[in-house]
């Protein structure tokens, strides 16, 4: 409390306490304004925090969605990888039989060839005959003759195989072409 002294001369004695000097509502004012900013700011950190939230869950799901795409590549990688191991088995296996079919078409054009050679031996075409044998030993067709004799060929009272009957013809031709050539020899002496 104040003592104040009077104009007049009087007893001097507390002054009463005048009206608000305005001191308060600065202090409310920057209280309101003080309290709104923080409000503003919790918005801020709230809205940030939701945001931030959000996005996290997004990049989880597109994680989440990359996994499983990246799991059904190497899905897809392994499929691949054994279809190719299945076709190059499926290659080798066509290649083995495409080589035995070859085997088995050579095997078939010696026996034709031969069966062939007899037929023009017995009817005594020496001429056909030396194109056959020249023929199967150029195509190399000899060694798909077989040399062993089956038992049903034993049945039928054949005891030769298939390459010892066509080394008999061979040599059956190459003696009747080394008679025919004798039997000329003496007439070109004559003449």
């Amino acid at each position: 409390m104040k003592l104040v002294k009077r104009s007049d001369g009087g007893p001097v004695g507390p002054e009463e306490n005048p009206a608000p000097t305005g001191k308060s509502p600065v202090v409310l004012y920057i209280m309101i304004l003080f309290i709104a900013a923080f409000l503003l700011m919790a918005w801020s950190f709230a809205s940030h925090q939701r945001s931030n939230t959000e996005a996290i869950g997004k990049l989880q799901s597109s994680v989440t969605a990359m996994q499983g795409v990246q799991d059904r590549v190497v899905s897809l990688e392994k499929e691949l990888e054994e279809a190719r191991a299945q076709m190059e088995e499926q290659k080798r296996q066509a290649e083995l039989r495409g080589a035995e079919l070859e085997a088995k078409n050579r095997q078939y054009q010696a026996l034709a060839d031969l069966n062939s050679l007899e037929r023009l031996y017995r009817q005594q075409n020496l001429e056909s005959c030396r194109t056959i044998i020249d023929e199967m030993e150029a195509e190399d067709l000899v060694v798909c003759l077989s040399d062993h004799i089956s038992d049903s060929e034993r049945g039928l009272g054949l005891a030769v195989s298939d390459r010892e009957r066509y080394h008999q013809l061979k040599e059956a031709v190459e003696a009747r072409e080394a008679e025919a050539a004798q039997e000329e020899t003496p007439e070109e002496a004559e003449q």
